[in-house]
């Protein structure tokens, strides 16, 4: 059996992590996945959880109500080939969500950052989540932010790279 080829968002997000956990924000959980929506676009996504008020433990019902975080706060970077007629625009998104205790999210809300953010962008953004700086959307405001001070941080110094290989890969995927 061949072996499965790595997806091309791979680095990127161990970069991310790696930027995570130096600065103290050490990823508690991670995945990454890529798949395609029979034929109508395909994705590519990475899901990161913190812990950022050291509470996470989601067989233990008693963490404080009240406790910033209490369940963890989930980042997700998503890519998509998009569509046309609604759906997913094309390229990246990053976003956020705080978790419930059963592991569910609601309302995930956009990461002010560029869809291909560099490790530090996405360290600052997080910790401006951390400390409500940014704020989570709802549904009546379509999952933007609550924050005003436009995009933060640069995009990753590997950014035309890894759009490259996301296109590459959607391509691939899409012709299967």
């Amino acid at each position: 059996m061949p072996e499965p080829r790595p997806l091309p968002h791979n680095d990127y997000v161990t970069a991310v992590m790696d930027a995570l956990t130096a600065a103290s924000l050490e990823p508690t959980e991670f995945w990454l996945s890529g798949g395609e929506t029979k034929g109508t676009y395909c994705y590519l996504n990475a899901v990161i959880t913190l812990d950022p008020s050291s509470t996470f433990d989601r067989d233990h019902a008693d963490v404080p109500a009240g406790t910033p975080w209490r369940h963890g706060l989930l980042l997700s970077w998503e890519w998509h080939t998009g569509l046309e007629d609604g759906g997913p625009e094309k390229g990246p998104l990053w976003e956020f969500a705080e978790l419930k205790a059963d592991g569910s999210i609601e309302y995930p809300t956009s990461l002010p950052v560029h869809g291909y953010a560099s490790p530090a962008a996405i360290v600052e953004a997080a910790r401006k989540v951390i400390d409500h700086s940014i704020g989570p959307g709802h549904s009546f405001n379509l999952g933007q932010p609550r924050w005003d001070g436009g995009l933060i941080g640069a995009s990753w110094e590997r950014a035309d790279e890894l759009a490259a290989a996301c296109e590459a890969w959607g391509a691939e995927e899409g012709a299967e």
